[in-house]
């Protein structure tokens, strides 16, 4: 469907999907992938449809799978090979279809809509459901567990502060469907929880831990390079009032005179990709942690830290033929040639992927905790 060197295979299929047939890729007109951290992941499918069109029975086989409570949705995996290199773009399932009729002779379009897995741990509410004498990791794991058909395989980082309710005093019970009370469980000791797919087509990872701004870099995005450019555009924003210092409160068992606790933004996981980092420019007080016990205060506080220190930003886009590979998000990139403000890591808060006849384009947004890159180089 795609450049030369640039493959995408479509499935579809309950549970277990299968290639779609000949006449489903060949009306297919374009396919967008978001993927962004802290959302979840989202796909769009546009074909070109008419009323005689066999894509007809597409919508109908969408429609029957939503016979029952709780019956999951068709799910649709989008894989796209790279110069003979397949990877997984999406996973997930199919929640909207719409139709727009032709008209003079030209024809009508038919719009897939998705998400990711978790759309499906947000189906049903399970509340009331008891997790005596157990901490949240092991609460994530059993949760987890029931959507294993699915591919999904948990990524769990234990808990910093572990909290055991002892079951004579108290027995933690759901809140919501599995997605929310698993959100809710992250909120609260300073984590994230999403959902990626791969490593290998038909899997899906499950990632319950602190959000990492660290690791290997992916390949550098040149700008104004000459021969070595591979951005088609990319702008650059600082915002000095962003910083933010949460104050948690701890209340003393004796007194009950709440203390309050500034928490500084130290986090080894995101270590500083700028020299100037950014200023803090507000106090935060947290009131309703006093309530709490002290490790979940420090937790909650750790959480609001961290949204606060991406003072810097970037938007841009690329060909993924010149750049050579498709950039992921939730990962580090690094950029050259802007100056030294901007120049260095960044970490890729969200990718739209677009893919059409011929071409592979690629919409990011970067963020950064501060200008001038601790790197002396970026790499290549």
């Amino acid at each position: 469907m795609l450049a030369k060197g640039i493959q995408l295979t479509l499935l579809i299929g309950p549970i277990v999907p299968i290639p779609a047939p000949r006449v489903v890729i060949d009306a297919l007109e374009s396919v967008e992938v978001t993927t962004a951290a802290g959302t979840a992941s989202g796909f769009q499918l546009k074909f070109q449809f008419s009323a005689k069109s066999e894509l007809n029975t597409l919508v109908l086989i969408a429609g029957a799978q939503n016979t029952g409570p709780g019956a999951p949705p068709l799910r649709v995996m989008l894989i796209v090979t790279l110069n003979g290199t397949p990877q997984p773009l999406f996973d997930g399932v199919m929640t909207n279809v719409q139709v727009q009729p032709g008209g003079q002779g030209s024809p009508g379009t038919l719009t897939v809509t998705g998400e990711d897995v978790t759309k499906v741990m947000d189906m049903l509410d399970w509340s009331g459901v008891p997790f005596p004498a157990m901490p949240i990791e092991a609460r994530v794991a059993v949760l987890c567990a029931k959507y294993a058909p699915f591919g999904l395989v948990p990524l769990i980082v234990p808990v910093l502060f572990t909290d055991v309710p002892n079951p004579v005093d108290k027995i933690p019970a759901q809140h919501g469907t599995d997605l929310q009370y698993i959100r809710c469980l992250a909120q609260d000791v300073g984590y994230v929880f999403y959902v990626e797919p791969g490593p290998v087509p038909g899997t899906n990872v499950a990632y319950f831990g602190p959000e990492i701004k660290a690791g290997v870099p992916q390949p550098a995005l040149n700008v104004d390079m000459d021969a070595l450019t591979n951005v088609e555009s990319m702008s650059f924003s600082f915002d000095p009032t962003k910083g933010r210092l949460p104050v948690v409160f701890i209340q003393n068992q004796l007194t009950r005179i709440p203390i309050p606790l500034p928490i500084p933004n130290l986090n080894p996981l995101q270590p500083p990709l700028g020299v100037l980092s950014t200023p803090l420019a507000n106090i935060e007080l947290l009131k309703d942690t006093a309530k709490l016990n002290p490790m979940q205060a420090i937790s909650r506080g750790l959480a609001k830290a961290k949204e606060s220190q991406d003072a810097v930003s970037a938007k841009g886009s690329l060909n993924v033929l010149r750049y050579g590979r498709v950039l992921k998000a939730r990962g580090l990139v690094g950029v050259r040639g802007v100056g030294l403000a901007y120049d260095g890591l960044y970490y890729v808060q969200s990718v739209t992927s677009t893919l059409k006849r011929g071409e592979f384009k690629q919409e990011f947004t970067l963020t950064r905790n501060g200008l001038i890159s601790i790197t002396p180089r970026v790499p290549v």
